[in-house]
């Protein structure tokens, strides 16, 4: 990221104050609490078997929520809402599902024959022909497509066909959510339905029998989710295999496989062909609660007691692995963010005992476990639009999410056991860059790898966990982080993988952070701009 000349002197300033910082050792004797031992106790019952995954909208989660928020009574935190310890966060639970599929008069097995995702109102869609695309290139999608229904060669074409290889977008995210250009072309057009054919379904569709629900947030507490309009770009796709594209394809006196050397060869073989289709899908919805857990320890400061430090983690991971020749059922969830999670508990702990002592902050700390975060941030999206304690109150938030492994990035590196990525602390607020700086420089003397603090990063950190959604209401954040690795969202995010003593001192610089944050005279300044939306 860019740096201004204003800016670099300001750090240079900023380095030389470090330098001559005076240790609190009021603080230093708080953070002893912050320790391998408890941190270990804590994530092994918060990453255990018995807590499924803790997967959002599923009991998992549930449980461990009860279990979190039980550990800050004990610790003697107050509930922050209302005499409660949860924020209850509205939720639907969507499945989408194809009722029937016949071709030709032959009914189609799921998981067998095609898989669909998708979100779409109960819907059939019958035909007696379809518009055969070849690849969905320029040049073949020549014909008017609204409501007929498409077959497409969902594959990369060759040169000679006419468009180069898919690609993702520059900065983008891949995976989840991505959709190739020639499919949002065709979806432009607006079929009532588009069979996507590729040789790799049959081998994809029995992984699709197991699917889970998606999660959306509610926008209104009893109110039912508004229905999408379809697949990723407002129209249903369903896979299918080469074989039920051939057979769709018999009344062109030509099979799938010639058709598309034909292709393949520069020749273009878009045409309209005799086939029956009938289908009928839609998508079945059921609301639930989960929640957001608000845990507090009150500012002792008359003037500064109303503002507040928000410490934050998601407490929910990805759930049970559900296919049914897998050998570890449960995604753990140890280091995303059972770490993280396990990391603030060991910061409540130190501030709790200095709050016994007569030593509590000037602010109010709130301690916030998200809930639906691996469904797209909606505990905090759902916390920051209905906050406890107000936003502009709110004077910073510090989240961490992954902070119990070695990344991929340190492997073999001389640093590998003394390292985090800090995250968006410059972002907004010079005052907390600094403070960021300070409290690493005073006390642990970890090395702050920066690399990830840039919104041109082509893995998009920022944005992707819950402290974005403080940062786009103009909220100071910092972000800590190990990196992934490859047990990243895999069964092998276990408890036994876990670097305690790393994840201890990645957990005392935010605490000295945030032991400065409830005690200084004055709040951050928010002297950057607020980044941009994803």
């Amino acid at each position: 990221m860019k740096k201004t000349a204003i800016w670099v002197t300001a750090m240079a300033i900023s380095a030389a104050a470090c330098a001559q910082q005076k240790p609190d050792q009021t603080a230093i004797k708080y953070s002893k609490l912050i320790t391998p031992e408890f941190a270990k106790m804590q994530l092994s019952v918060i990453a255990a078997d018995d807590m499924e995954g803790r997967e959002t909208g599923q009991p998992g989660a549930e449980k461990a929520a009860k279990y979190i928020a039980g550990e800050y009574k004990k610790l003697g935190l107050l509930p922050a809402n209302n005499g409660s310890y949860f924020l209850d966060v509205p939720l639907t639970l969507s499945t989408f599902k194809v009722n029937s599929f016949t071709v030709n008069g032959k009914a189609l097995t799921m998981g067998k024959d095609f898989y669909a995702a998708g979100s779409s109102p109960a819907k059939t869609v019958t035909a007696d022909e379809i518009v055969y695309v070849g690849y969905g290139t320029d040049a073949e999608l020549t014909a008017d497509l609204k409501g007929k229904v498409v077959l497409v060669m969902n594959e990369n074409p060759p040169a000679a066909a006419g468009a180069a290889p898919v690609t993702p977008p520059a900065g983008g995210r891949q995976g989840r959510g991505m959709m190739n250009p020639r499919m949002r072309a065709i979806m432009a057009k607006e079929p009532a339905l588009i069979l996507a054919a590729n040789p790799m379904v049959a081998q994809m569709a029995p992984r699709f029998m197991y699917q889970k629900p998606a999660v959306a947030l509610r926008k209104e507490a009893g109110a039912a989710a508004t229905p999408g309009r379809g697949g990723m770009g407002g129209v249903v796709t369903i896979n299918i295999t080469t074989d039920v594209a051939h057979q769709l394809l018999k009344a062109s006196g030509k099979t799938y496989a010639a058709l598309k050397t034909a292709i393949d060869g520069g020749s273009p073989q878009s045409q309209t062909v005799k086939a029956s289709v009938n289908t009928s899908f839609g998508t079945e919805s059921k609301d639930v609660m989960s929640a957001d857990i608000v845990a507090m320890i009150p500012g002792n400061d008359p003037k500064l007691k109303n503002e507040v430090l928000v410490f934050s983690a998601h407490y929910d991971h990805i759930g049970l692995n559900l296919q049914p020749d897998a050998k570890d059922k449960v995604n753990n969830g140890a280091d995303d963010d059972g770490s993280g999670t396990t990391g603030i508990l060991t910061i409540a702990r130190a501030f709790a005992q200095a709050q016994k002592d007569g030593h509590g902050p000037r602010r109010t700390i709130l301690f916030l476990g998200n809930v639906g975060e691996e469904k797209g941030l909606l505990g905090s999206e759902y916390y920051t639009d209905h906050p406890v304690f107000p936003l502009a109150n709110t004077i910073t938030d510090l989240n961490i999410d992954m902070i119990g492994r070695i990344g991929d990035d340190y492997k073999g590196n001389p640093d590998s056991a003394n390292y985090v990525f800090p995250i968006g602390s410059s972002m907004l607020s010079s005052t907390l860059h600094q403070i960021t700086e300070d409290a690493n420089n005073t006390y642990t003397h970890l090395k702050l790898d920066y690399r990830y603090d840039d919104l041109n990063d082509k893995n998009r950190f920022y944005y992707r966990s819950d402290h974005y959604n403080f940062a786009k209401h103009g909220v100071p954040i910092v972000f800590w982080f190990n990196g992934t690795h490859a047990d990243y969202h895999q069964p092998g995010d276990e408890v036994s993988k876990i670097n305690f003593p790393l994840l201890a001192k990645r957990a005392q610089h935010a605490y000295f952070m945030g032991w400065e944050l409830a005690n200084r005279d004055t709040r951050p300044a928010v002297d950057g701009p607020i980044p941009p939306s994803k």
